[in-house]
């Protein structure tokens, strides 16, 4: 008695064609081989279904009951298995509905929203995206669990597995901010004055040193953390209130210097440029869906440097 380890499933397909024609020269020709090629065919279906199938008579090739009763399961299966190897149909952000979760750093949030928002809002206003602040361990079971879409960041921070897949987006470097009008504060500060000024620190952890403080004691130099937050925003506006200072990624401080009294200067410090990277799981790359996210995170990340005043380039000084 067959079973469906040892049944050939191609003879489905040459069952479908003898039932629809019961004929075997006109089924051999719809599969494109030969009447002796298709006779064996139809002899070893009758071996493994255990059933003659089709039965000569003066009128033609007649079916048998047990052929009969399998006519339309057998059709809805190919039917089945043709709609699982079909290519998906093309993906229309116009009429999809879909949510999207998106771990990022709120310095990537405030940087990218408001140029990635709109251009969603206008394709696809049937999606959703859920910006979701990193951890400080890598969320590699929710983007495993497909509970993540993408994951955006800086990528030393990150430090991705290098199974999944990462694509860099841009890179950016730290500046000086001070409020305008600062006394003590222009574009020639140097590293005495910038250490002895009054600093703000912003820690997600609660950390009391940071980047900064790590290159400085490599250099055997320590500066004054007046006030640590855990919120860049808070931080911002104290700054452009205060003589304190803050150290903070270029391409967001010029975002909100458009807004509020603050100035950028260069850092008296030769710290590293920063790239932000892109991250998805590889079993999301061929996703429609994903893939048109993903290109839509890359353009708004094209436009940013359209966005921005002129203060150097992220890639050409520190």
């Amino acid at each position: 008695m067959a079973n469906l380890k040892t049944f050939d499933m191609n003879l489905l397909i040459a069952f479908d064609l003898l039932m629809k024609e019961r004929n075997v020269s006109r089924a051999a020709e719809k599969m494109f081989i030969s009447q002796s090629a298709m006779s064996h065919v139809l002899q070893r279906l009758r071996q493994q279904l255990e059933d003659p199938l089709l039965v000569k008579t003066p009128a033609g090739m007649t079916p048998t009951l047990r052929a009969l009763s399998l006519v339309e399961p057998v059709a809805t299966v190919l039917k089945e298995v043709e709609s699982l190897i079909r290519a998906p149909a093309p993906f229309d952000p116009a009429t999809c509905r879909r949510a999207f979760n998106i771990a990022a750093t709120d310095y990537v949030e405030a940087l990218l929203l408001p140029i990635l928002a709109p251009r969603i809002a206008r394709q696809a206003p049937g999606v959703d995206i859920h910006f979701k602040r990193t951890s400080s361990r890598f969320p590699f079971n929710a983007l495993e669990q497909a509970d993540i879409d993408l994951i955006l960041g800086f990528d030393v921070m990150l430090n991705a597995p290098k199974h999944l897949n990462s694509e860099r987006l841009f890179d950016d470097f730290m500046v000086c901010m001070a409020r305008i009008g600062h006394p003590r504060v222009t574009a020639a500060l140097v590293l005495e004055d910038y250490i002895d000024l009054p600093h703000i620190l912003v820690s997600r952890t609660g950390a009391s040193t940071g980047q900064v403080d790590a290159w400085l004691a490599e250099h055997g130099r320590e500066r004054r953390v007046a006030l640590t937050v855990s919120h860049f925003l808070s931080a911002l506006l104290i700054v452009a209130q205060t003589d304190m200072v803050m150290a903070f990624p270029k391409r967001t401080a010029e975002q909100f210097a458009r807004n509020l009294p603050l100035q950028l200067v260069p850092l008296p410090l030769d710290l590293p440029h920063y790239d932000t990277v892109m991250v998805w799981h590889p079993l999301q790359d061929q996703d429609l869906a994903n893939r048109w996210l993903r290109d839509e995170i890359r353009a708004a990340c094209a436009a940013l440097d359209h966005h921005s005043p002129n203060f150097g380039s992220p890639s050409s000084g520190k």
